[in-house]
């Protein structure tokens, strides 16, 4: 699950309906770091894995038949980045 409602990057562990770390869960990705002013987290939440309030980028998305991998793509000079792959069930 992919969203931008936040003004920041986090990503979280795979999850069931109800929240709880699931290997076979939906994973969700928030990037709103597209333009508007970054602010910071409150509390950490349950299965946050990474978090990023100070850098502005772009998530890349490669899906491939039985995988997926993500990777935030900073703006020019900044060095925060987040990659991965995973298979898709």
């Amino acid at each position: 699950m992919i969203n931008g409602h936040e003004h920041h990057y986090e990503r979280f562990t795979p999850m069931n309906a109800v929240g709880a770390y699931d290997t076979k869960g939906m994973r969700e990705i928030v990037v709103g770091t597209g333009g508007a002013a970054l602010y910071g987290f409150g509390a950490t939440r349950t299965n946050s894995v990474v978090r990023n309030s100070s850098t502005y980028g772009v998530l890349k998305l490669t899906l491939n038949t039985n995988s997926y991998t993500w990777r935030f793509v900073p703006i020019a000079g900044k060095t925060f980045t987040d990659i991965g792959t995973t298979s898709c069930h």
